[in-house]
């Protein structure tokens, strides 16, 4: 039987943050063009299928990314998840660095970054937008998809490097 650690009614925002930090999710890499036609990104680890029909997924961005107002500009997006052995590209789109594009492999996919090696790679037509928080959420309809063999890169306990063990 599990017993609650806390009993109380409200949470404040860090016993919930390390109660998500227990959740084991998916890490992506959101690509997009800016305004003024330069490529742009951040990691993500919010990330869900939203609808089969039509296909579309739904992604968390927060309001402090270097790419927020550039993603919820964008009429298109790129979603990347990335696989195991991209720990170090997670750790670049993850950071505040001004270069995330440089000396990585990319190509434009009409006007959406699209990075080389990811094991899925979804270039979605933003759909709607819905900004709660201190986050929006992006809702994407698929436009394309491509997928690749390997095994994914998880996010857990803050942690980049746990492997998801698939036997």
């Amino acid at each position: 039987m599990n017993t609650l650690i806390s009993e109380t009614v409200s949470t404040p925002a860090e016993v919930f943050a390390e109660a998500m930090s227990s959740l084991v999710s998916g890490v992506a890499a959101v690509t997009a063009r800016t305004a003024s036609g330069d490529p742009c990104g951040l990691l993500v680890s919010s990330i869900c299928s939203y609808s089969a029909a039509p296909p579309s997924v739904l992604v968390a961005v927060d309001r402090s990314a270097r790419s927020y107002d550039a993603l919820l500009r964008a009429p298109e997006f790129g979603v990347h998840l990335l696989g195991a052995d991209q720990q170090e590209l997670a750790r670049v789109f993850a950071s505040r660095s001004d270069d995330k594009f440089g000396g990585r492999r990319w190509e434009w996919d009409g006007a959406v970054p699209r990075l080389a090696g990811s094991l899925v790679y979804l270039r979605c037509a933003t759909s709607r937008i819905v900004e709660h928080g201190d986050h929006a959420v992006l809702i994407g309809e698929v436009a394309s998809c491509g997928t690749a063999p390997g095994e994914p890169l998880v996010y857990f306990r803050r942690a980049l490097d746990w492997r998801l063990d698939v036997g």
